[in-house]
């Protein structure tokens, strides 16, 4: 009785141990990778051999483990945290050995749809396949895709799968990706895309709402199957348009009452967005509904890129010369037949900074590109608000969109500061010609000029009528000649400038410096010390004498200066 107990023991004991021997599996061997594989080659062999061994459409004995040990394989290779782990201790989660089934997960895999709002995730298991027909032995399974009315039985084509990472023309069927069922990887243990930037409502009013941006968004939680594959769908279109396109992602967990707020609660899958600023001056998110395929929702995405720069024809150019504007003008001249999407990426970034055009020059040779003194193409031509032409850049070359982007908006941020000098000069020249008693509106293009920091204090009366924007001028006039003497005591010839603010369409410029924003002031009068970003507030009767103790006293430092809740800019 012993010695059969005896060998009873030892033979369970070869069975547990061939059985760990039999599971103890080189992921990079599975995938055929070497150990330096980069995550783009790593993915190719995945969707490869996946292809090859689906068992859908490989019958052979095997396939179904082959293909579970695939997945697997790429779950963790693919995951940089139980990628080192296995390079260090031969096992994901830092413990010896490589199990190929995951024991008491049933080796699932779900698969996903993106037809929109509603649609089902479905999980299969190996050993559990739906028969199909009057074969007793056949073995398959079948899905449902596309929404309620669809019939099909098998809702994705071969090549669908290298179509959604690649993003190319292989297939067009509405399979999303595969992903173990298992919990940990369902409620996003693996670790998102660092570059994806996590958005609440306080990130999407600072750098999404209104910025000229256009961005792309994912809403989830964390129970939500999938999350991971739309993220890696999502960063893939985000660095092929890096400078035109941004991307967040909105945890409708945590973030609750936002995402009840935007309208972007996921339902049983996650949901994807745009924030669009195609055409009007407010953005707005877009639902992207279509199948989760990197070249589909690329496109979607360069659909809603900005469209703030107007299309004209070559002889429009001709109108410009010599034209005053409110704003400088930038026309961009280029032998492509639509507006390219780099341009209409700064048309977004500097609408109501610039005023955009673009145009179809067949050859450089053409009459109109000679005249502007354009000699190569691509071109860009601007104009100063006063109507003074200047040739930007000819030859554009730009090594890709994310640097041409850059290098184009250091182009336009240096012209723009030539236009403000220009707005500047000609201010001084109003006030020199008008002998002193012009006193000029405080706009974004003579901001730096005329409170910016090489001012020591800026005096700025705000006003809501025109009838108070008079009394202004003609106070803050007499002031200024009567403190000449006193300001050149003070510190420089220059050390006191004096504007006038249209508060009624500049509350966020108020706001920097009273939460309020003093809206219920149909007059008001600020100090405002640019280099120490400090303020004070006239609270005295407005009348010349009363203002002109004001300053007197702020260029003796008799007055309290406040420091402002941020750097003020006009827009």
């Amino acid at each position: 009785m012993k010695t059969r107990y005896t060998l009873l023991f030892l033979l369970l004991l070869s069975l547990i141990l061939l059985t760990l021997e039999a599971k103890t599996v080189d992921p990079y061997k599975v995938l055929g990778v070497e150990k330096n594989a980069s995550q783009r080659e790593i993915q190719k062999a995945f969707h490869k051999l996946s292809l090859q061994y689906h068992p859908d459409k490989n019958k052979n004995k095997g396939a179904q483990e082959k293909f579970a040990e695939i997945n697997n394989a790429y779950e963790i290779l693919s995951d940089e945290e139980k990628r080192k782990n296995y390079d260090l201790y031969g096992d994901e989660k830092g413990n010896p050995g490589f199990n190929a089934g995951y024991p008491g997960d049933q080796g699932g895999y779900t698969y996903f749809t993106n037809g929109g709002q509603g649609q089902n995730s479905y999980t299969f298991r190996p050993g559990d396949w739906q028969d199909m027909g009057d074969q007793g032995n056949s073995r398959s399974f079948s899905f449902s895709f596309g929404g309620p009315s669809s019939q099909s039985s098998f809702g994705f084509g071969l090549n669908d799968i290298f179509s959604n990472f690649f993003g190319g023309d292989l297939g067009g069927g509405r399979f999303g990706g595969s992903t173990r069922s298992q919990s940990r990887s369902q409620t996003g243990s693996r670790s998102s895309p660092k570059s994806i930037k996590v958005v609440n409502s306080q990130v999407f009013n600072k750098e999404i709402a209104d910025q000229g941006m256009t961005w792309l968004l994912l809403s989830y939680t964390s129970s939500l199957k999938g999350s991971q594959f739309y993220e890696s769908i999502i960063q893939e279109v985000a660095d092929s348009l890096q400078g035109a396109l941004k991307v967040g992602r909105i945890n409708c967990e945590t973030e609750m009452s936002f995402c009840k707020e935007l309208g972007t609660q996921p339902r049983r899958v996650p949901r994807v967005f745009v924030y669009s600023n195609k055409a009007s001056d407010k953005g707005s998110l877009v639902e992207y509904n279509g199948d989760l395929v990197a070249k589909t929702l690329k496109s979607f995405c360069q659909d809603h890129l900005p469209r703030f720069s107007k299309r004209i024809d070559l002889k429009h150019l001709q109108s410009y010369s010599g034209e005053e504007e409110k704003l400088p003008r930038v026309v961009l001249l280029s032998t492509k037949k639509d507006t390219p999407v780099i341009w209409r990426a700064l048309s977004g970034l500097f609408h109501k900074r610039f005023i955009f055009n673009d145009v179809e020059v067949r050859d450089v040779t053409d009459p109109m590109p000679k005249k502007l003194g354009v000699d190569a193409l691509p071109a860009i031509v601007g104009w100063l608000a006063n109507g003074e032409k200047h040739v930007l850049k000819s030859g554009i070359f730009v090594k890709d969109l994310k640097s041409g982007v850059h290098d184009l908006s250091t182009l336009l941020e240096g012209f723009e500061k030539k236009n403000k000098k220009a707005a500047a000069s000609k201010d001084r020249k109003a006030q020199a010609d008008s002998g002193g008693k012009h006193v000029s509106l405080l706009t974004g293009s003579n901001f730096d000029a005329l409170c910016g920091g090489k001012t020591p204090v800026c005096i700025i009366g705000g006003f809501r009528t025109l009838k108070v924007k008079e009394k202004l001028e003609d106070i803050l006039s007499m002031v200024s000649q009567k403190s000449l003497s006193r300001r050149r005591n003070a510190a420089s010839g220059d050390s006191i400038s004096y504007t006038l603010l249209d508060v009624a369409k500049q509350s966020s410029f108020l706001n920097t410096f009273d939460k309020s924003g003093y809206k219920s002031s149909d007059k008001l009068l600020l100090a405002y010390k640019p280099r120490t970003q400090k303020f004070a507030a006239f609270k005295g009767e407005m009348t010349a004498e009363e203002v002109e103790k004001f300053i007197s006293s702020v260029l003796n430092g008799d007055v309290q200066f406040t420091k402002t809740r941020q750097k003020p800019v006009l827009k």
